[in-house]
């Protein structure tokens, strides 16, 4: 019998505004406007400005440990603009801040989480978000679900979760790809390929020369973009987003971007990158070449830039005393959180504050001796 070829595949590499800020106006055709390319520039600088701030606080002993967004907006915001607002689900890491403030989470929420308040992870009502998650992962499976739960309702939404190249390493990450494809649920696995998983290069844990051809094996569509590259991940967001909401199953976007900060406030990442590396980084930010594409259409300048950067701090210094001056939570929100309706074995606990039955009911204290 001859060999024949069964299956073969390719991977295509989105690019669309580089980083000189030059444009391929063909395809950039029916993406973005200026005017929204304007608006989301200026909601990426105060997304900058508040997660410097950030650090600071951390720095300054007012947080625990924090990881910077810092580099990676446009991934965010390109995917999470593609979504809708209070339909769609996103499902995120921990580098996602900008697309959760979009879609409707108080910016303080993120600050109360890192200070290690839970009500930073009491997401609001109507507010199509789940907590931000740290076990590398879990969440994935977690958006499969919800995106099986609304196929399965008639639900028009989609589920987008986030996570690193590192992710992609786990087991949860393959079973949540199996069971999506094998479901056809409406789920858009969006990695942010940040090239480092904490102090591990991406060329050490995987041997895939691109991180999206994986999702090959699960008969998954799939595409790598510049994913500081706004229009890119916005194009690749919305056809996902659209296939998936007409019923075309999940796809799989690699944006490929960089960590322009340490993974935490806990690491230093000079001890393992290339100072070189992170230098090349640098000139590739997503915020600098949009600008640079704004400058060229004059419309930006130095004079708005700076009237920007004032708002901006006024905006920050608004969240972080939003966060710092919170009330300070009561003991019985512990019980109220979990359950919608509280159990009685709970309730009792609730109004004892005890846990042990002579805490519970002090009358029974000498009924042994009768």
């Amino acid at each position: 019998m001859p060999i024949r070829t069964d299956f073969s595949a390719t991977v295509e590499h989105i690019s669309i505004l580089d980083e000189h800020g030059v444009l391929d106006e063909q395809l950039a055709k029916d993406t973005l406007t200026d005017e929204q390319v304007l608006e989301l520039f200026q909601y990426m600088c105060k997304c900058r400005a508040l997660d410097e701030t950030a650090f600071k606080l951390q720095r300054s002993g007012r947080m625990g440990t924090y990881p910077q967004n810092k580099g990676q907006e446009a991934a965010a915001i390109g995917s999470a603009f593609a979504a809708k607002r209070g339909v769609d689900w996103l499902v995120p890491c921990y580098r996602e801040n900008a697309a959760l403030w979009m879609h409707g989470l108080p910016m303080h929420y993120v600050l109360l989480h890192w200070m290690g308040d839970e009500r930073g992870n009491q997401i609001p009502q109507g507010v199509n978000i789940t907590p931000l998650c740290i076990p590398i992962g879990t969440q994935m499976l977690h958006a499969t679900g919800i995106s099986w739960a609304m196929k399965l309702r008639g639900i028009p939404g989609v589920a987008i979760t986030y996570f690193g190249d590192g992710a992609t390493s786990e087991g949860d990450f393959h079973e949540a790809m199996n069971f999506a494809s094998v479901q056809q649920t409406p789920t858009i696995f969006f990695c942010q390929n940040n090239e480092w998983a904490i102090s591990v290069p991406r060329e050490r844990q995987m041997w895939s020369s691109t991180v999206a051809q994986k999702a090959i094996a699960y008969g998954m569509p799939c595409v790598r973009v510049d994913g500081n590259d706004l229009f890119a991940v916005y194009k690749a967001s919305r056809d996902a987003i659209e296939r998936a909401r007409a019923g075309g199953g999940p796809s799989f976007i690699e944006a490929v971007t960089y960590r322009l900060a340490d993974h935490t406030t806990a690491d230093d990442a000079r001890r393992y990158r290339d100072p070189v590396e992170v230098e090349a980084w640098v000139g590739k930010d997503p915020i600098i070449r949009l600008r640079k594409y704004l400058v060229s259409k004059g419309l930006w300048d130095d004079a708005k830039q700076a009237e920007l950067d004032e708002a901006g701090k006024a905006m920050v210094s608004e969240v972080v005393r939003a966060a710092e001056g919170i009330a300070k939570p009561a003991v019985s929100d512990i019980f109220d959180y979990t359950y919608a309706t509280i159990p009685p074995e709970l309730e009792v606990q609730r109004r004892t504050m005890r846990t042990h039955s002579l805490g519970q009911s002090p009358e029974q204290v000498g009924l042994a001796g009768r």
